[in-house]
């Protein structure tokens, strides 16, 4: 499968995996009972996928498995994370929520493995099954890291942390370290160059954010 070119997108298959995915989402008691996180997870869903398809179309892969690939790859969020273990454990949950629906969509046995597999590996590069790791496999995880990394997610980090909280020393040793810490992720490996170049792209954006910011420290007291 990894060899074949397909580019051309399957709407109806996309579309039926949309509502397969929003109605898991509707039926969670989880979910119902915390809203917030079911749009949350819905969009990170949404997004993923289409970093998914834009990886896939770069290099050839099936653009519609892709974007399958992306948007059941955490499914199993419907069901309540208790533990750091479920959550480690929650690719390979998808991958068994999802394995069912995909049968029944009528897709070739190796395709279902390599979209499940890619699934599973997403966390911790751990599947429960043997399959080969190929590039398509890799794109689940690389989009999903992806995405930890763009523009609103910067604004819900420093909310979350309560950066505007913080003391000007405060601020400027945090920016300090989240900027050590970006350098150092440039050298992460990923499945294809196409991956590579949207993640030193991304984490050159936050970078440049940073940075900005930290100037604008340096302005705040005192004439330079």
């Amino acid at each position: 499968m990894n060899g074949k070119k397909v580019k051309i997108m399957d709407n109806e298959m996309i579309a039926g995996t949309e509502a397969f995915l929003r109605q898991t989402f509707a039926d969670s008691a989880y979910f119902r009972n915390n809203p917030k996180d079911r749009d949350y997870r819905l969009e990170h869903s949404y997004r993923v996928a289409n970093i998914a398809k834009n990886i896939a179309e770069a290099e050839g892969f099936d653009v519609t498995h892709a974007v399958i690939a992306g948007l059941l790859h955490d499914i199993a969020y419907c069901e309540e994370m208790v533990t750091r273990e479920d959550h480690m454990n929650h690719g390979r949950r998808g991958a068994e929520i999802a394995r069912p629906f995909l049968e029944g969509l009528g897709l070739a046995p190796d395709a279902v493995n390599e979209i499940c597999y890619g699934i599973a590996i997403h966390v911790d590069d751990k599947a429960d099954f043997e399959w080969e790791r190929t590039p398509f496999c890799e794109t689940v995880g690389d989009a999903d890291n992806i995405d930890r990394f763009d523009a609103y997610r910067i604004y819900e980090t420093l909310q979350f942390i309560k950066f505007s909280e913080m003391s000007l020393d405060e601020k400027k040793a945090k920016v300090t370290g989240t900027i050590e810490k970006l350098n150092s992720l440039k050298g992460m490996k990923l499945g294809t160059a196409t991956a590579k170049n949207l993640w030193l792209r991304r984490l050159d954006y936050y970078i440049g954010f940073y940075e900005k910011m930290m100037a604008q420290f340096e302005n705040s007291t005192a004439i330079l």
